[in-house]
């Protein structure tokens, strides 16, 4: 395993205590599971503009607030000086974002602390005690927890934009699952949903992904503009965490047996792994 230096900097500073493993390389940044005072915690170490695929980040830097005037000139200026800035800000913005959110209940990773470009995380734990799944990886789901399983998501994705965010890249593969639900993770594109003009096309495209992957398994969650009544509600000031959503049916608000949910879940999962055995010996056998 290959330790890019930042965190390398860390260990040697004694801020982590050890790196176990490498969880995820994605378009602009690398995961790795790490001990911290004893406990395992998710180190999220961000890639250099050079080296990363993530497109299109001016739609989702506008409107972000720089405070120090002298570093917002020179990253309007595109200076090298600038350049080195608007790094600064892309690294750190997940951080402001996790604390705000964690803030007014919204179900994301605890941040723990920021460090050059390290974001340090709680880990969102399966039930062996490692990372959870992501909703993608989860397999089937039967029509009536693909209900239950999108309109909580769409209560977070409300209590985001009540917040003053909107998460811009949401889908099933930054979706995990604890044992006591879905929880959210990757926000460093996240927008300002009253600056950034683009929030409005953000949102729409983040629900609209939840409805298609929950539309495999329950295909009246298709078309259903919930985006469109989400932000209609917000532009007119009458949405807040608690606003019933009706979509061409009305959510009922009634009690979710949450752990009955993720037992299905964890039956869904343990299915998928023996299929994918199963194509694995049979792909020796041949």
């Amino acid at each position: 395993m290959k330790t890019p230096p930042r965190l390398l900097n860390l260990l040697e500073e004694g801020f982590i205590d050890g790196i176990e493993a490498t969880l995820k390389t994605g378009k602009e940044a690398e995961v790795y599971l790490v001990r911290v005072q004893g406990e395992l915690c998710c180190a999220k170490v961000y890639k250099d503009a050079q080296h990363r695929s993530f497109r299109q980040a001016a739609i989702y830097q506008e409107g972000r607030r720089v405070r120090d005037s002298r570093r917002a000139r020179a990253m309007n200026k595109h200076s090298r000086y600038g350049r080195h800035e608007q790094e600064e800000v892309w690294h750190s913005a997940e951080w402001m974002t996790l604390q705000a959110l964690a803030q007014v209940g919204v179900r994301v990773p605890r941040p723990r602390a920021f460090f050059e470009g390290v974001l340090l995380l709680d880990l969102v734990a399966g039930e062996d005690g490692g990372p959870a799944p992501r909703l993608h990886d989860v397999g089937m789901l039967s029509p009536e927890v693909a209900h239950i399983l999108h309109a909580e998501l769409l209560r977070e994705v409300v209590r985001m934009l009540c917040a003053g965010y909107v998460h811009a890249d949401l889908s099933e593969y930054n979706i995990l699952l604890d044992a006591s639900g879905p929880v959210i993770i990757d926000f460093p594109q996240a927008v300002d949903a009253a600056a950034n003009a683009h929030a409005q096309a953000l949102l729409q495209r983040d629900v609209a992904r939840l409805g298609e992957f929950f539309g495999r398994f329950a295909p009246d969650l298709r078309e259903r503009p919930y985006g469109e009544e989400i932000w209609a509600l917000y532009q007119s000031g009458h949405l807040h965490p608690e606003s019933e959503l009706t979509g061409h049916v009305a959510i009922e608000h009634r009690h979710i047996d949450l752990r009955g949910v993720m037992r299905e879940i964890r039956s869904a999962l343990a299915e998928e792994a023996a299929r994918q055995r199963a194509l694995r010996e049979r792909e020796l056998d041949e």
